[in-house]
């Protein structure tokens, strides 16, 4: 049994690599502006006399392509640098940020122009998500890698306690502009950093670009643990993204303090997911993908307390259990993904994945948005918070969801194939007596 000391060592095993550090060090500069922008953004439409339907159709640009060029940065993430591609998406994000920043300083914001630049941003994120999930499995050795994805949200996490916060009195003070600024001059840091990285472009697969995408998409059909989650996720991250950022802020402004008592809920929310990655450094859950899925169903709570319209402290503490649901939920994930996917995969798998989760997230932001404008607020809010729930409780009747497993040090490659062999076995057509 190991002592308290030994599991200190194990919990911080990743910081004492360089490139950990290095990496950790652009995930937490990037947050502290990130912190700040979903608040920033909202208030910026507001600001402009935008309501439900221009923010939905701000969120939903900014979704868009996301979906439309993942694939691609996961086709890039499995043949080219990734750290390369970390620092060509931070500068583009950057850029972005900037522009915007400044057309809301000047009062030339408007909800197309906003829009525009939330394009850009979403193009970004596109080429980071899968280059960042694959590097993470090339910076850490297999047995810290839960570690590390726990150690990557808890400075971040951290940061997000306060930044709401000070993101909502830094809007209510001045304006939106200042909040943007800095979350670009954070994107620019992050990009200096990520170079340095200086990852080695994965071994390609033989064969061009298609081969590639079509030897993907054959990969990601044949885990059925992985498609399901997806369709699940398809369903479950648009009801909660239109639920929370799309009616949180216009709630907020309606029946609470507006910016100041929304920075308050996303604070809340943010201490939540810092006390789950707390969570994570010290549990090892065996079964990760079912403790994934459940842990995810907690998104419900904020949404309901909010659609009841409770007393604000009642709200703080459902956005709070969301919290420690969320981030137990992402770092389970994490680490079930990088455990059962061979590494060379993993930017096509989760590019798959992450098109797939963002698949409905537009017209999720639209339909809430017309709800909410022809029936209300209210019960737009509870209507989401009930394809939570409905969505996690059929995800967790799907049997290869108890299947995917923490597994053994050095066990990973044999298990990998393992997988593979019996998800096509149980796809292979049976015999006819």
């Amino acid at each position: 049994m190991k002592t308290v000391a030994e599991s200190s060592r194990d919990a911080d095993a990743p910081w004492r690599t360089r490139a950990f550090q290095r990496f950790a060090s652009a995930t937490l500069i990037s947050a502290t502006g990130a912190a700040m922008a979903p608040l920033a953004l909202a208030y910026s439409v507001i600001e402009q006399g935008g309501g439900a339907g221009s923010l939905g159709l701000v969120l939903a640009t900014t979704t868009v392509p996301t979906i439309v060029f993942l694939l691609v940065g996961g086709l890039f993430a499995d043949r080219l640098s990734r750290s390369l591609l970390l620092f060509l998406g931070n500068l583009l994000a950057a850029g972005a940020q900037g522009v915007l920043a400044v057309t809301v300083a000047t009062g030339h914001a408007t909800t197309t122009s906003i829009a525009a630049c939330g394009f850009v941003s979403g193009t970004a994120a596109s080429f980071i998500v899968p280059a960042a999930q694959g590097a993470v499995a090339q910076i850490v050795p297999e047995e810290h890698l839960q570690q590390a994805n726990a150690l990557l949200r808890l400075p971040g996490n951290a940061v997000r306690v306060l930044g709401p916060v000070v993101g909502g009195f830094v809007v209510a003070a001045s304006g939106a502009a200042w909040a943007l600024a800095w979350d670009a001059c954070t994107f620019v840091i992050a990009a200096a950093l990520l170079l340095g990285l200086r990852l080695e472009a994965p071994a390609p697969a033989p064969g061009g670009i298609l081969a590639d995408l079509r030897a993907g998409w054959t990969g990601f059909w044949s885990r059925t643990w992985l498609w399901t989650y997806t369709a699940a996720g398809t369903v479950l991250v648009a009801a909660w993204l239109a639920g929370f950022q799309l009616l949180g802020p216009l709630v907020a402004a309606r029946q609470y303090a507006g910016a100041r008592d929304w920075g308050l809920i996303q604070a809340a929310f943010a201490c939540g997911l810092l006390a789950g990655t707390l969570v994570c450094l010290r549990w090892k859950a065996y079964r990760l993908l079912a403790v994934a899925v459940a842990t995810g169903g907690a998104l419900a709570l904020p949404l309901t307390a909010m659609a009841w319209s409770m007393p604000l402290p009642l709200v703080l503490v459902a956005a709070l259990l969301a919290g420690v649901g969320l981030d137990i939920a992402v770092v389970a994930w994490n680490t079930a993904f990088q455990q059962h996917v061979p590494a060379a995969e993993q930017g096509r798998m989760s590019a798959f994945n992450g098109v797939g989760e963002r698949l409905a997230i537009p017209l999720g932001y639209l339909v809430t948005a017309f709800a909410a404008d022809s029936w209300s607020s209210q019960g737009t809010l509870l209507a989401c918070a009930g394809v939570v729930v409905l969505v996690t409780v059929l995800n967790l009747c799907v049997p290869d969801v108890h299947r995917v497993n923490r597994l053994p040090p050095g066990s990973r490659s044999a298990a990998v194939a393992e997988d593979r062999e019996v998800e096509q076995a149980q796809k292979a057509p049976k015999a006819v007596d």
